[in-house]
């Protein structure tokens, strides 16, 4: 069993919650729950893939991790220090070591800088390497992202979807971080392309030792890439497990309508495809009790009343009343 130390992303209770604002002089009528008091950790040198619908929560987790959010309660451990306890000047000089990449490519990058200096600018802002290694370094960055150093002149409107995604993870990459949120990264690229995405940031992983989180919505690429999975409705973790694990044993009733929804490659296996009634209960104002009870088929009478407690069953964590 792994010891304490191994656990560099350490996440309790936490919460973040955007204020709805109404009339003239923007008095708060409402609370929009984007993350609902959530506990998971992350191994160094690990992935966690987070899914889920879209507008569960998912990104903003990986923003309120990284301090881009103020969380609303909770403690956010990295390695030993609380990230919220840390006051400007020391969150600087940690911030070059929890980065993240975002979903879209073409948006993230400066129309107006060269690559290089599109990667190398935060490490010149760190003071990271001496100016005299600078260009060597930047560039070895880039041959271990798949770039090339003549590329370094050119600018981001010269490149493919895929290209410019290698840049947004070099840009990442060259501050040494120990922690990357990818949030959607292979969303926005061809299917043709996701593949050599992933297996990039599998081999930077192996030799950086890189650990991550992989936010996405494509239970695929969380299969292929990830260590440990998490699954969020609504603002809230219901199911957290070993990947072989949760895939080969799905226990909450709304991550088995996720997976049945999975396209599988051999058109001789049947899958019990599992529709989910309704639509999505607002984040503003969540159904009482288990938040998924409104679309649940498995749905007893104490679901409707009370919110259940997170079971562990082997490792293997679940908020669900059939296991409590």
């Amino acid at each position: 069993m792994k010891s304490k130390s191994d656990v560099l992303i350490d996440v309790k209770n936490l919460k973040k919650y955007f204020p709805i604002r109404a009339g003239m002089f923007g008095r708060v009528v409402g609370q929009v729950k984007a993350v609902d008091d959530i506990s998971f950790q992350i191994k160094r040198g690990t992935t966690m893939g987070l899914v889920g619908e879209s507008g569960c929560g998912k990104t903003t987790v990986g923003k309120t991790l990284l301090r881009l959010y103020d969380k609303t309660d909770g403690e956010v451990y990295f390695g030993n220090q609380e990230i919220f306890e840390l006051d400007k000047k020391e969150l600087r000089n940690q911030r070059h070591r929890i980065q993240i990449i975002f979903q879209d490519p073409y948006s993230s990058l400066s129309p107006r800088m060269p690559v290089g200096e599109i990667i190398g600018e935060a490490v010149r802002e760190h003071g990271l390497v001496p100016e005299n290694r600078f260009d060597e370094y930047i560039t070895k960055i880039m041959l271990a992202c798949g770039l090339q150093e003549y590329h370094k002149d050119r600018y981001p409107h010269e490149f493919s979807g895929g290209q410019r995604q290698r840049i947004c993870i070099a840009r990442a990459i060259a501050l040494s971080p120990d922690f990357v949120v990818c949030d959607e990264p292979v969303s926005a690229l061809d299917v043709s392309i996701q593949a050599q995405i992933i297996n990039l940031l599998s081999d930077l992983q192996d030799e950086f030792g890189l650990t991550y989180l992989f936010i996405s919505h494509d239970l695929s690429v969380v299969e292929h890439i990830s260590d440990t999975v998490g699954v969020m409705y609504l603002g809230s973790l219901v199911e957290f497990a070993d990947k072989r694990e949760i895939f080969s044993n799905p226990l909450h009733p709304y991550t088995k309508a996720l997976f049945s929804a999975v396209p599988m490659p051999d058109p001789t296996v049947k899958m019990d495809r599992i529709v989910l009634e309704g639509s999505i209960p607002s984040p503003a104002n969540p159904p009482k009790g288990c938040k998924f009870h409104t679309r649940c088929a498995e749905c007893m009478d104490i679901c409707s009343k009370e919110a259940p407690k997170v079971s562990d069953i082997n490792g293997h964590k679940v908020a669900c009343h059939k296991y409590g």
